[in-house]
């Protein structure tokens, strides 16, 4: 399920980003990439969607800690594993 949410949060960030998906790996950096935080927000969205989450990210403090493709994709995996 890991590699599945990893796959998924590089489709979403690339579509955003305008690159290929084989372009990134889990340790892309997310401010490398120029993504808007309205973009974040609606990748994450996504990713809420997707897996029937819910991610807080209310503080800035929240948002520093996603500094990588891997650190949003861990994120979701933990909660959706949280969710069982």
């Amino acid at each position: 399920m890991e590699q599945e949410i990893l796959d998924t949060t590089i489709e979403l960030i690339a579509e955003k980003a305008g690159l290929d998906p084989k372009s990134l790996s889990r340790e892309t950096e997310i401010a490398a990439l120029d993504i808007k935080s309205l973009d974040l927000t609606e990748i994450i969205f996504d990713l809420e969607e997707k897996y029937d989450i819910e991610i807080e990210l209310s503080t800035v403090k929240a948002w520093e800690r996603l500094k990588t493709v891997s650190d949003v994709s861990r994120a979701v995996a933990e909660l959706v594993e949280a969710g069982k």
